[in-house]
């Protein structure tokens, strides 16, 4: 049985005052993301702005030969199609579900239209978005100096906190994808953490078994993200009245 959908699940959606979300409540429409799923191409025009409530969503920057490497991800914390709010109508990354689930789409206009209000709902995308310009900025750093056991531990904790259990479908493949490094090097260090009790293995599904584990062997950037996270998102409130839009 499937599990009840809702726009609360959302941080942003949840945040909003009743008034406003009111105003886009009618508009929203609840989409499957399966993994792999491409939502934005490199380039792409923009149609509609996507907030994930279960799944997960990779920012990745293509090359020209066909590589690629994660410069962010994006959960039930946040919104896909900033750089819409941001004064652009594409963007320079490809969106790819990397954890299937569900999420609300809104067509770029009636985002704009709210976002051009000045209200709450401009702030908050602002305030997310400097947030994600921090992880962003912190996984270039980490791809850079940090090793592949540290950009590992650091990816999936920033994963287990969006999600609701400790089991991950996920290819070491798809891993080194989106580290941008090579399937080698993921192998190895899954190796590790596995021999460490962290995590449990099996072809394409990891279960983490000793989170702080995990904490104790990743880089600082992973509290670099999440503290910018906490703080620039900590005072969110949930509306006190639940919103009748999310029932069918």
């Amino acid at each position: 049985m499937d599990t009840p959908q809702s726009p609360n699940q959302n941080q942003l959606l949840a945040a909003l005052p009743t008034a406003e979300f009111k105003r886009i409540a009618p508009h929203l429409e609840l989409v499957a993301m399966p993994l792999g799923d491409v939502l934005y191409e490199s380039g792409g025009q923009m149609e509609h702005v996507y907030f994930p409530t279960t799944a997960i969503v990779s920012l990745q920057y293509v090359l020209e030969n066909g590589a690629s490497s994660e410069i962010a991800g994006v959960g039930n914390e946040g919104v896909l199609g900033i750089s819409l709010f941001m004064g652009g109508n594409t963007t320079p990354s490809r969106a790819i579900v990397q954890t299937a689930g569900h999420g609300y789409r809104l067509k770029t206009k009636l985002l704009m239209e709210e976002f051009n209000r000045g209200g709450v709902m401009q702030h908050l995308l602002l305030r997310y978005t400097q947030a994600l310009i921090t992880q962003i900025s912190q996984t270039a750093v980490c791809n850079r100096h940090h090793s592949v056991e540290q950009q590992l531990c650091r990816w999936l904790l920033l994963t287990l906190d969006r999600l609701p259990s400790n089991d991950l479908t996920m290819t070491q493949e798809l891993i080194a994808s989106m580290l941008g490094v090579r399937r080698e090097g993921i192998t190895v260090a899954a190796g590790h953490l596995q021999q460490a009790g962290c995590i449990r293995y099996r072809r394409g599904h990891i279960t983490v078994l000793d989170r702080s584990g995990l904490e104790s062997r990743v880089c600082e950037c992973y509290a670099v993200v999440k503290d910018e996270y906490d703080r620039l998102l900590r005072d969110l409130r949930h509306r006190q009245e639940p919103p009748s839009a999310s029932h069918g």
